[in-house]
C-alpha cells in the first residue's frame, strides 16, 4: 500500500494528514516547551531558527517540488543526480551555520544563541538529503513517504525535546540548546528511515544505458524555487533583528514579545497552512504533464481547482482561528504570563487571515512551477519580503503597535503576494503563444526540445 501511486484527492489528503499530524505535535510541544523555557527562552529559541531556515532553504528547500517535476514529466534518475549535488550543498550550510553561530550571536545581541546554532547544524545536512526522497516520491505520485518522515521527525523531537529541556530547566541556554539538538537528532532518524525506504523501492535500473540527468537540469527548477523560498526566512532573520532593536527601546521584555509573536502565534496561524500544503505538493505530478503537452488550458483549470479547495479549507480555518483564539492560549500556552496570554490573543486574531493568504500564495507557487514559470513566483516572494521587513520596521518605529505591527505586516505581504500570483497565473500561456520567448519559462517543452539541459 506505501509503494502505490495516489490520485490527486487522496495524495493530497495524505499529504495533509502527515502536514497538519506534524504541526499540530509541533503545536501541542509548545506547550511543554513554553512551560520549561518561559518567554524568554522561546524568545531565544525562535532567534535560532531564520539562519537555519535561510541555510535549509539553500541547501534544501525546492527540491521537492523542483525533483517531482522532473520525476513526473520523464526524468527517470534525477534523483540520484540531486542525492550528490544537494548532499555536497547540505555539508557546506553546516559548516557555514557553525561558523555563523558567534557573529549571529553578536549582531542579536543573545550569545546563547551561539551554542544552539552549533547543536542545530547538522541539520542542514540531514534535512537536504531528506528532501531529495521526498521529491522522488512525489513526483511518483506516491505521497506516503513524505507525510510518515514528517510525522516521525515531530515525534522524536516532541519526546526528545521534552525529556532534554525538563532535565536543563534550571539552565536555560543548556535547555534551549538541548532542544534545538532534538531537532538534530530527530532529522538524522528520520533521513535514515527514508533512505531505506528509497532502496527498498526504488526501481531497477534497465539493462540499457540511460541519459544521466544533468545538474543544470536540476537546478533549472530547484534554483528558482531555493531563491523564492529564502525570502520567507531571510525576512525572519532581519525582522528578528529590526523587531527586537526596536521593541527594546520601548519594552523591558522585547525578546519575550517576539517569541510569542514568531513561537507562539505563527506556530497557531501554521496549523491550517500545513494542511493545504498536500494540495500543494499534489497539484504538481497532476500539472506538469499538461503543462508539458502543451496543454496549458487543462493545467490552468487544475491550478484553479487546487487552489478553489484551498480556499474552502482555509476559510473556515481562519474563521475558527479568531474564535477560538482565547481557547487556544489556554490550552497550548497556559504557562504564558498574563500580559503575555492578552498579546498572544491579539496576534492570533491579527493574523488569522494568513491562514487564508499564505495557504494560498503556498498552492499557487507549486502551481507556477507546475505551469513551468518557478521565476514568477521568485518575484512575488522577494517582493513580498522586502515589503514585509520595511512594513515591520515602520509600524513598530512610528506607531503604538508594538509587536502587533509585524502581524499587520505579515498581513499586507501575504496579501499582496496572492493577488500577484493568481495574476501571474491567470496570463500564463503555452509556449507558441503571445508569449514564446518568455525569458522565465524554465523546463521541458511539448516536444522536450530544451531537454538537452
Amino acid at each position: 500500500m506505501f509503494s502505490q501511486k495516489q490520485s490527486f484527492i487522496k495524495g493530497a489528503v495524505i499529504i495533509s494528514a502527515g502536514g497538519f499530524i506534524s504541526k499540530l505535535l509541533g503545536a501541542l510541544y509548545r506547550i511543554p516547551l513554553t512551560r520549561f523555557l518561559g518567554g524568554q527562552g522561546m524568545g531565544v529559541y525562535q532567534m535560532v531558527y531564520p539562519l537555519y531556515c535561510i541555510l535549509l532553504t539553500v541547501s534544501a528547500s525546492g527540491i521537492p517540488t523542483g525533483i517531482a517535476r522532473l520525476i513526473s514529466s520523464g526524468s527517470d534518475g534525477a534523483e540520484r543526480r540531486a542525492f550528490r549535488l544537494y548532499g555536497g550543498i547540505g555539508v557546506i550550510g553546516t559548516i557555514l551555520m557553525y561558523f555563523l553561530s558567534a557573529p549571529l550571536a553578536s549582531l542579536q545581541g543573545e550569545q546563547a544563541i551561539n551554542i544552539c546554532c552549533v547543536m542545530l547544524c547538522p541539520s542542514v545536512f540531514f534535512v537536504s538529503v531528506l528532501s531529495v526522497i521526498r521529491g522522488y516520491f512525489q513526483g511518483r505520485g506516491n505521497m506516503y513517504p513524505t507525510a510518515v518522515t514528517e510525522i516521525s521527525e515531530q515525534l522524536i523531537k516532541v519526546g526528545l525535546g521534552c525529556l532534554l529541556a525538563y532535565v536543563f530547566r534550571d539552565n536555560l541556554t543548556v535547555a534551549v540548546a538541548s532542544t534545538l539538538f532534538a531537532v538534530t537528532v530527530s532529522e538524522g532518524l528520520s533521513t535514515a528511515f527514508a533512505l531505506l525506504w528509497y532502496v527498498k523501492n526504488k526501481p531497477r535500473r534497465p539493462l540499457y544505458k540511460v541519459a544521466s540527468v544533468p545538474p543544470s537540469a536540476i537546478l533549472k527548477y530547484t534554483v528558482p524555487l531555493t531563491l523564492t523560498a529564502i525570502a520567507l526566512p531571510l525576512s525572519q532573520l532581519l525582522e528578528s533583528i529590526v523587531a527586537v532593536r526596536l521593541l527594546k527601546q520601548t519594552a523591558d521584555n522585547a525578546v519575550a514579545l517576539y517569541g510569542v509573536f514568531s513561537g507562539c502565534a505563527v506556530t497557531m496561524v501554521n496549523l491550517p497552512v500545513s494542511v493545504t500544503y498536500g494540495l500543494a505538493a499534489a497539484s504538481v505530478p497532476q500539472i506538469s504533464p499538461l503543462a508539458e503537452k502543451g496543454d496549458m488550458a487543462g493545467a490552468k483549470r487544475k491550478a484553479y481547482k487546487a487552489i478553489l479547495l484551498t480556499l474552502a479549507i482555509s476559510l473556515p480555518a481562519a474563521l475558527a482561528l479568531f474564535v477560538f483564539a482565547p481557547l487556544a492560549s489556554d490550552i497550548i500556552f497556559s504557562s504564558l504570563g498574563a500580559e503575555e496570554k492578552a498579546a498572544l490573543i491579539s496576534l492570533i486574531r491579527i493574523m488569522a487571515v494568513n491562514a487564508v493568504t499564505l495557504s494560498v500564495v503556498q498552492t499557487s507557487s507549486a502551481c507556477l512551477t507546475s505551469l513551468g514559470s518557478p521565476v514568477k513566483s521568485t518575484v512575488t516572494q522577494w517582493t513580498t519580503a522586502v515589503l514585509r521587513v520595511i512594513l515591520t520596521a515602520v509600524l513598530i518605529k512610528f506607531t503604538n503597535l508594538s509587536i502587533s505591527g509585524a502581524a499587520f505586516s505579515a498581513n499586507c505581504s501575504y496579501l499582496v503576494a496572492a493577488f500577484i500570483n493568481f495574476w501571474y497565473i491567470m496570463r500564463e500561456k503555452k509556449k507558441g503563444e503571445s508569449n514564446e520567448n518568455n525569458s522565465d519559462r524554465i523546463g521541458y517543452t511539448a516536444k522536450r526540445v530544451d531537454a538537452t539541459g
